[in-house]
């Protein structure tokens, strides 16, 4: 797991994904994070390669990116597709620009 990204571009990605998007966490792990029961989820870690999500008692699970990331603004981009992808997997309307 390595990463471009400093611990603090981190802290403040899983930040701002915990405070604002915590249900978009949740589709992607049951869409794609092969979950479907999950109830919450949080994200826990970001790298290069994957976002990673803490869902329901512990379990960790990670979601690559279908990429390499090489710069924190990619992230942004990479969960909204991720977000678009378990939309139309879910058959759930995706909401406008995140």
């Amino acid at each position: 797991m390595s990463t471009p990204f400093t611990a603090a571009a981190v802290e403040a990605i899983k930040r701002h994904m915990n405070d604002d998007h915590a249900g978009d966490a949740l589709l992607i792990v049951r869409a794609l994070g092969g979950r479907p029961a999950a109830q919450n989820a949080m994200t826990s870690d970001v790298d290069a390669e994957a976002i990673t999500f803490t869902i329901d008692g512990g379990e960790r699970v990670r979601v690559p990116w279908g990429e390499t990331l090489t710069e924190r603004a990619q992230v942004r981009q990479a969960v909204v597709r991720l977000y678009r992808e378990a939309c139309e997997k879910l058959g759930v309307p995706a909401r406008g620009e995140h």
